[in-house]
């Protein structure tokens, strides 16, 4: 542990070596001082109290001196302090920062299916208590190596003053390092074990808000407090288990320096009878072990914190390391207008589960609508991500006006296809900032054209501000509807190509849902439309079906056709149209 702990803080010292050198050089300047402090005090015993004592009197001029020394000594500790303060808090501090925004972009840069391995509370704390776990050594890290150019050069000092009293410092300061090891040792798997817990936690939490529609409505909040209380007793423990041994190690860091104060104090004694050293000497060195207490304890304040940096850099290095990301080309889809989506022979999987596709080959000619019917389960939300290469396929291509997705680069891809998902996602921003989302060219006359399409732009003028109607998190103020409206119209803003609805309208009236498919065939969008529809009205608005069942297409034509010869797509279909009628 002690080994791993170290080459994270060397990790850190090489991103910020100008910050570290900093704070080193105020700690290190800072030791220097304790100890020139502790010989000057042993000076002014010597050789003013002393005296004064001896003679009764006590000169002008060497109070003036002294105090000047001490003055002295005490600005330069000023500065020293401020120096390695600032050196060590911008140092984590800016550690922390680039951290987060690591771990944020490669958050965004990994799919939705690497996504939906992993929980939403969990993902939360790496992105904060983990970094921040990470760097916490950070903050006292200056300090400890300043320490430890104080010890090395009070031990120097010792020797050069008397090699009896010397000896104290030789046994009392490796006994320091072994305790902090002792200590690094029991410490380790009782952080680790904290900061697993406080992820579980989080995640816990973050489901219990997200979910907490339900849990009012089918009157679980005992339970699903009971059950969120489970989880904070563990961290109440793990903390405390943590809290006790800090509680037994700080005092035995406060006794050590003590006996060491103590030993000296005995042997010097002793040495002052031989004359081997004088009172100077004597209370140089007393002193010296009297105030070494406190800047040893930095030493064991990076030690006592290396467990948890290192529990926090292995939890932020599993998301930096993850794989799975979906490599891009550069190419770009050549012309302009309607694009064509040509499934070849698709076979996709989730992880190691079965296949969810098994050679699925359809196209939705430019300019068309293409609707994707079948029952649940029948791969249709697989087909719309893959069509948007939101994943790739196990086997066979997908591709737009004749090139395979892999090929287009991101930004490409990006402008010429987009998705609108089952679930709406609104973002806790103004009606035009969701529809925008300060994307170049996207101006209020291109967000009410795209609100017209979406049939949303009569109740977008309704509200209290209209465009910059503020809607609340995830949308709170508005309907299911309205939501659906308000991120159709944020798709159409972009202008797509290719403009793919996963059951994007299943929450709207179906005269309004018919009044947008028709606005979006009669416009001048220039999309061609994948929409994933349960509907009879909004299928019979398709020029084309494909009937989907277990994963494979078993038959595409209009809808009025397949009625007339797919008994399972009649049924289907029907069944649809009675469920929405009860």
């Amino acid at each position: 542990m002690l080994g791993r702990g170290l080459r994270v803080l060397g990790h850190a010292i090489r991103t910020e070596p100008r910050l570290f050198t900093i704070g080193t050089i105020g700690s290190s300047l800072f030791g220097l001082l304790i100890i020139a402090n502790s010989y000057v005090v042993g000076w002014v015993i010597g050789h003013v109290v002393v005296p004064a004592f001896a003679t009764h009197r006590v000169g002008t001029a060497q109070l003036s001196l002294v105090a000047a020394i001490f003055l002295g000594i005490s600005g330069l500790r000023v500065a020293s302090i401020f120096g390695r303060r600032l050196g060590a808090g911008y140092m984590q501090f800016r550690l922390q920062a680039r951290y987060r925004s690591a771990v944020t972009r490669r958050y965004l840069a990994l799919p939705p299916a690497w996504h939906q391995r992993h929980a939403t509370g969990s993902l939360l704390s790496n992105a904060n208590s983990d970094v921040e776990a990470a760097w916490v050594p950070i903050a006292p890290l200056p300090f400890a190596v300043g320490t430890i150019v104080m010890l090395i050069a009070a031990l120097i000092s010792l020797f050069a003053t008397d090699w009896v009293l010397a000896l104290v410092g030789a046994t009392l300061f490796p006994s320091l390092f072994g305790l902090n090891l002792v200590y690094s040792r029991r410490m380790s798997p009782r952080q680790i074990r904290a900061q697993r817990t406080r992820a579980k936690v989080s995640a816990v939490a973050h489901e219990s808000f997200d979910g907490a529609l339900v849990v009012k409505t089918m009157g679980r909040e005992a339970d699903e407090s009971r059950r969120f209380a489970v989880f904070v007793d563990e961290l109440r423990d793990s903390l405390i288990a943590v809290g006790r041994l800090r509680g037994l190690f700080d005092p035995l860091m406060d006794m050590l320096p003590s006996l060491g104060t103590l030993a000296v104090l005995l042997l010097g004694a002793w040495r002052l009878e031989t004359g081997a050293i004088g009172v100077a000497d004597l209370v140089s060195v007393a002193f010296l072990f009297t105030v070494l207490a406190f800047p040893v304890r930095a030493i064991g304040w990076v030690v006592a914190e290396l467990p948890r940096s290192v529990a926090g850099w292995d939890r932020v290095q599993a998301v930096l390391g993850a794989e799975g990301d979906l490599a891009y080309g550069e190419g770009a889809l050549p012309g302009s207008g309607p694009a064509e989506l040509r499934f070849d022979r698709v076979t996709f999987r989730y992880a190691e589960g079965p296949a969810v596709l098994h050679d699925v080959s359809f196209t939705v000619p430019a300019g068309r609508t293409v609707a994707l019917v079948g029952a649940t389960g029948s791969g249709k939300s697989t087909i719309a991500s893959l069509a948007v290469r939101l994943v790739d396929p196990e086997s066979g291509t997908v591709g737009v006006d004749g090139v395979k997705l892999p090929d287009l680069s991101l930004a490409a891809l990006a402008g010429a296809t987009a998705l609108v998902p089952q679930i709406p996602f609104v973002f806790d921003d103004t009606v035009r900032g969701n529809i925008a989302l300060d994307r170049p060219g996207i101006d209020d006359d291109a967000v009410r054209a795209a609100l017209a399409l979406a049939q949303a732009d009569r109740f977008v003028d309704g509200l209290p501000a209209g465009l910059d109607t503020a809607v609340g998190e995830r949308g709170t103020s508005l309907s299911g509807g309205q939501r659906q409206r308000l991120t159709l119209a944020r798709a159409l803003a972009g202008k797509p190509r290719l403009l793919v609805l996963d059951d994007a309208t299943s929450a709207v009236d179906p005269r309004v849902e018919a009044a947008i498919l028709g606005a979006l065939r009669g416009s001048d969008a220039e999309a061609s439309i994948l929409v994933v529809a349960y509907r009879r009205a909004t299928i019979a608005l398709a020029d084309e079906v494909v009937y989907l069942e277990r994963g494979r297409v078993l038959a595409t034509g209009t809808h009025a056709e397949l009625m007339a010869t797919q008994d399972g797509y009649r049924e289907l279909v029907t069944a649809y149209e009675k469920a929405e009628k009860q």
